[in-house]
């Protein structure tokens, strides 16, 4: 019988890291664990139908797939859209948003981030045709420099303030608001 508390509860698998992917499925499913947030690394290697046909035969739903961003490479444009195009193939709803550190010789992190905004504003017609919801992360400031130039609860905020919430929202980890 499943615990009606595990109703809205979802294993990230970034937290399960050293069980495969099947593995962490069928734990879910064993333990009435009803949904499961994904790594795009996992997903591909495993591959992306693959996946998902293996999270629906398991009666889980997929809560979430991270992650997308990294806005600072030459080629975050098709990385983006590979990133929301495997959330709609998954039924993700969520794909997380991490935007990535500093552009290579530039240590002027507002404009970082006002590009990250940019960015994000320029994907979400894509992103609501694909009926994927983008949520941009921040993280510890210390990744400033390397992984993501967003680093408060604030600045995701504003970067996501002039779109619909339907389109882009925030990531909270508790860990990474320190």
């Amino acid at each position: 019988m499943t615990d009606a508390r595990l109703a809205r509860f979802s294993l990230n698998h970034a937290t399960t890291k050293y069980w495969p992917l099947p593995d962490a499925v069928a734990g879910c499913a064993a333990a009435g664990v009803s949904g499961i947030g994904l790594w795009r690394e996992e997903v591909s290697a495993f591959g992306v139908a693959e996946t998902a046909k293996l999270v629906r035969d398991a009666g889980l739903a997929v809560t979430s797939l991270c992650r997308g961003g990294f806005f600072n490479s030459p080629d975050w444009r098709d990385h983006n859209r590979r990133a929301i195009e495997e959330a709609a193939t998954l039924g993700a709803p969520v794909l997380v948003l991490v935007s990535g550190g500093l552009p290579d010789g530039t240590r002027d992190i507002d404009a970082a981030r006002r590009h990250v905004g940019e960015a994000v504003g320029e994907l979400v017609p894509y992103a609501v045709a694909a009926g994927v919801r983008r949520a941009i992360e921040p993280l510890h400031p210390m990744f400033c420099s390397d992984r993501c130039v967003v680093a408060t609860l604030d600045q995701a905020l504003d970067l996501v303030e002039p779109y619909p919430p339907s389109a882009v929202g925030v990531a909270v980890d508790t860990y990474n608001l320190w």
